[in-house]
């Protein structure tokens, strides 16, 4: 191919790299909404650690949530092998807050609840959980997040260890699902979920590439 038809296409330099990582399993409050509640994770998959921390880029930004199964599961992705250039904790890639909902069993959910959205999320992308969020007020705050980071980052790769949610938002952003279907990727404990930002590509083609969901070695 020439050079001048290479020239046309999406480059590296201008592209932001997201690698999203869902933080290691609660198994103490699996059976429990936990959202925002500050848990612990287990990390003791050695193997898992070891191939995904064989993937990732070995200079790059990470960024955390500030619950601590974040970065419990960012820390031992290092420990596997992983390397950052830099950490920063960002509160706009944390989980939906569930409000009262927290706490509950999943059935004790599930009895309260006659929607179509039952076994995909615990609630509706557009219901605001008493004292808490809507899958669609976390959209808005982790939209903020990748604008920040495309713009501050360019051309760079950024490393996110978050969650479930936050996650299936990016996914929502990158692919500009209907809300309805935004919640329709299963997203496994640390899997890892790639989507590249290409800022070079005109107005109206498809500005994000995706590249894995939800991969595990």
């Amino acid at each position: 191919m020439n050079q001048n038809l290479l020239d046309l296409l999406p480059q590296s330099s201008h592209a932001t790299r997201f690698w999203w990582i869902r933080h290691a399993r609660v198994p103490e409050v699996a059976h429990r909404m936990y959202g925002s509640l500050d848990v612990d994770s287990d990390t003791s998959d050695t193997a898992l650690f070891q191939g995904i921390a064989a993937k990732l880029p070995k200079d790059a930004l990470w960024v955390t949530s500030p619950l601590k199964r974040t970065k419990q599961t960012a820390d031992a992705l290092i420990a596997a092998g992983a390397t950052a250039s830099d950490w920063a904790q960002d509160a706009d890639i944390k989980e939906q807050d569930f409000g009262d909902f927290n706490g509950m069993t999943h059935e004790e959910l599930f009895a309260q609840r006659d929607d179509a959205y039952l076994g995909f999320w615990p609630l509706p992308p557009e219901q605001q959980a008493p004292n808490g969020e809507s899958f669609a007020m976390l959209r808005t705050r982790v939209e903020a997040f990748v604008k920040r980071m495309i713009t501050e980052h360019q051309g760079k790769d950024v490393v996110c260890v978050a969650h479930r949610g936050t996650i299936l938002a990016a996914l929502q952003i990158a692919l500009d699902l209907p809300m309805r279907n935004s919640v329709s990727f299963d997203i496994g404990n640390v899997s890892l979920t790639r989507l590249t930002h290409h800022a070079d590509v005109p107005q109206g083609g498809p500005q994000w590439r995706v590249v894995d969901v939800s991969w595990l070695p």
